[in-house]
């Protein structure tokens, strides 16, 4: 396929992902196979150590439209999904998390708001961003108390007015994907923050959907993880003052 051929890429940065990207991969060719839109499937390897590669080879023949991006070191998620969403060819550019934790179905409603002119959407799993977002299994209550206390700072220093930055289920427009990854260079956890950050500065219409969410207690996030995403968070607020992204 060309990119004028694909209207959708599906981009899942994976790092050790033996155990759950088999059915993160098969859930993404049911639901994109029976829809009526152009598709790619991007799977972009974050130097994994486990068997990812093996299942990837022996979904080769059962998975189609999918392409595999294989970088053998670790570079964090921020820089794995950078280097998807400037690959891929779709107009609009959607990455997920490879524990399928929001169901590719939430698109349905991303393409509404799409179709209304936004130039990305964003799925949010708290109800103050939109009604009827949820957990519907949630995460243990210390994470949850962490995330909420944590979402205060970044709303305060850098993306005022969106309570959920870190769900992993954003779509762009290629224009906007282009622009604003580009110019990111957060490459762990607080990538998120940083995009959303750039988004804002560069004016882009920003429609946010409920996600009816999923907790996978095999999460990659670690609790020092967080205490990172905050120091990534006052990086982008630097980064922003001074200039940094030539903005």
């Amino acid at each position: 396929m060309t990119s004028t051929d694909v209207y959708l890429s599906a981009v899942v940065p994976a790092f050790n992902e033996a155990q759950r990207i088999a059915n993160t991969l098969r859930r993404l060719h049911n639901y994109l196979a029976g829809s009526c839109l152009s598709y790619e499937i991007l799977v972009v390897l974050d130097g994994p150590t486990d068997g990812t590669r093996d299942v990837l080879r022996s979904l080769s023949a059962e998975i189609h439209h999918v392409r595999i991006l294989d970088r053998a070191v670790n570079r964090g998620k921020g820089f794995t999904v950078r280097e998807g969403m400037l690959e891929a060819r779709g107009q609009i550019r959607l990455f997920t998390d490879a524990d399928n934790s929001t169901d590719i179905a939430h698109f349905d409603q991303m393409k509404t708001l799409f179709d209304e002119g936004c130039d990305l959407v964003i799925a949010s799993r708290n109800p103050k961003d939109v009604a009827g977002a949820r957990q519907t299994v949630s995460q243990p209550w210390y994470k949850r108390s962490i995330g909420k206390l944590g979402n205060l700072l970044v709303q305060r220093v850098a993306v005022p007015g969106i309570w959920d930055t870190q769900c992993g289920f954003k779509a762009f427009r290629a224009e906007a994907a282009v622009r604003i990854f580009s110019q990111s260079v957060i490459e762990g956890w607080g990538f998120d923050i940083e995009v959303l950050a750039l988004a804002r500065r560069l004016n882009y219409n920003i429609g946010i959907i409920p996600a009816h969410w999923v907790n996978d207690a095999r999460s990659h996030v670690r609790n020092i993880d967080y205490l990172r995403v905050l120091r990534d968070t006052f990086k982008v607020r630097a980064n922003l003052l001074t200039g940094k992204y030539g903005l």
